[in-house]
């Protein structure tokens, strides 16, 4: 009877931990101990969420990365920005390199490129790059739409602060406009206007850095700007900047912002339409061709190859489609550490530390941002319930070619042979019999129920062939 229990107690145990296997969910993790758990999460989900920027206009957010215990990856920060119809975020620039991705809405982004003032109009899927230190305004072009957008934001190396810092020109009390740190006599030498015409300039704005267009009287001078037409306005800034004022206090208002916009993005701005293939421009993730796509979804990948100006930010971007069920095979990135946004539905994502044991395995959803540290194997896996849509930034702009653990494109199957078998303490039959079930690739198939139990069956089958006859007689025997 001895026997017959040990036997019984050690199919049991091999049983449940195939089970596991199958349905790669670790109990230990994910209840039990939640202590742990929580804290290895942190390791990956980004939650550390700030709101740097709040009006009656719109908001900014920005996800700070948290990789202490990961020496020499690059500082990526995640931001959310969120503008209410007819607003801008007034001009300023940063100590960081800024890729914009449009969410949802129209946008139109005014930067400086050589000297001159480029702005873009950007839809819904575009991305553009604004280097560090170019000045830029940011508009919700969309009539009666909320504009977001998702940015990441790579801090420069030149400036020892933790986060990124805003320097903003256009400013009165709120914000500060970095002119104001001047004395009152030096701007009034450098814009060749009063002092008292300087203070009225730094002191009108109060509604904050994303400010309404439709109904302050403080946004006047940027309303009437913005609704000119490029040409008309680039006039307009080198003719106000020689208008003589003689006006009252109220009425020269309007030509000293015009001479301090004039100051601000220079006169070498020309209303012709030259060396615009020279120009900075969008690139549309929702107009590419998927890079790979079957009947489980598909995935972009964009590098500098594709978008030049990643090439000077040293990022990359993709997209990711999973339809319910279904899982990105698990890779690991040799060249990049990886953070995705949850755009729509929900998930799992699974990370595997490099001795083996499972670093994290939590659910995501709409909003939620992670972190894949290079060379950490992962996957990720759409819940039933609906698509997986993940969007995110890659810390290098050469193309990735992540390595895929599984999958008909796999290592298993590039490195099979007597040796890699023998690697795994098996023969290479059967080495060769589990590689080849799976012949999808990249992105994997929903497991169905009745493949869960043939392959839990199969499982057991070979459990107990391992234990030989003695074993299954002995289990039969106790019925």
């Amino acid at each position: 009877m001895g026997k017959i229990t040990s036997a019984s107690l050690l199919f049991v145990v091999a049983m449940c931990y195939a089970v596991a296997m199958v349905w790669g969910y670790d109990h230990h993790h994910e209840g039990g101990e939640g202590g742990e758990r929580r804290e290895r999460e942190r390791m990956f989900l980004l939650r550390d969420m700030k709101r740097i920027v709040r009006t009656d206009a719109g908001e900014m957010k920005v996800v700070r990365s948290s990789h202490g215990w990961i020496s020499d990856m690059p500082n990526i920060h995640v931001g959310f920005v969120t503008m209410e119809p007819d607003s801008l975020f007034v001009p300023q620039y940063l100590d960081s390199d800024l890729i914009l991705f449009i969410r949802r809405g129209e946008a139109r982004v005014g930067s400086i490129y050589r000297d001159e003032l480029i702005e873009k109009r950007l839809n819904c899927g575009d991305v553009y790059r604004i280097p560090a230190g170019s000045i830029f305004y940011l508009v919700n072009a969309a009539d009666g739409q909320q504009l977001h957008v998702i940015c990441s934001i790579e801090k420069s190396d030149s400036i020892g602060w933790g986060t990124f810092q805003s320097f903003f020109i256009g400013g009165g009390s709120n914000p500060t406009s970095v002119l104001a740190g001047f004395e009152h006599s030096t701007l009034s030498t450098a814009l060749n206007v009063s002092e008292s015409q300087v203070r009225q300039i730094l002191t009108r704005q109060k509604s904050g850095p994303i400010i309404s267009l439709s109904n302050s009287h403080q946004s006047r001078v940027w309303t009437e700007f913005l609704e000119m037409k490029h040409y008309e306005r680039v006039q307009c800034l080198k003719r106000m900047a020689q208008v003589h004022e003689e006006a009252t206090e109220q009425d020269e208002e309007e030509p000293i912002m015009w001479k301090l916009l004039n100051s601000v993005f220079g006169n070498q701005v020309s209303g012709k339409d030259e060396g615009r293939s020279s120009r900075p421009d969008s690139y549309n993730l929702f107009d590419r061709k998927p890079d790979f796509e079957n009947d489980y979804g598909s995935s972009v990948a964009v590098d500098q190859s594709a978008y030049s100006p990643l090439r000077q930010s040293g990022v990359g971007l993709y997209l990711v489609n999973l339809t319910a069920g279904s899982m990105m095979a698990p890779h690991l990135n040799p060249t990049a550490t990886e953070y995705g946004i949850v755009l729509r539905g929900s998930g799992r994502i699974q990370i595997v530390f490099p001795n083996g044991t499972l670093a994290m395995n939590a659910k995501v959803s709409e909003g939620d941002v992670f972190m894949i540290p290079r060379y950490f194997p992962f996957c990720q896996i759409a819940s039933h319930s609906g698509p997986f849509e993940f969007f995110g930034f890659t810390t290098s702009a050469r193309r990735n070619r992540p390595e895929f653990l599984v999958g008909s494109n796999s290592v298993l199957q590039s490195m099979r042979g007597p040796a890699f078998a023998a690697a795994f303490g098996v023969s290479e039959e059967r080495l060769e019999k589990i590689v080849n079930a799976q012949s999808e690739s990249t992105i994997l198939p929903p497991t169905s129920a009745s493949g869960v139990l043939k392959l839990k069956k199969e499982m057991a089958s070979e459990v107990m062939e391992s234990f030989g006859d003695e074993m299954v007689m002995g289990f039969e025997g106790i019925y």
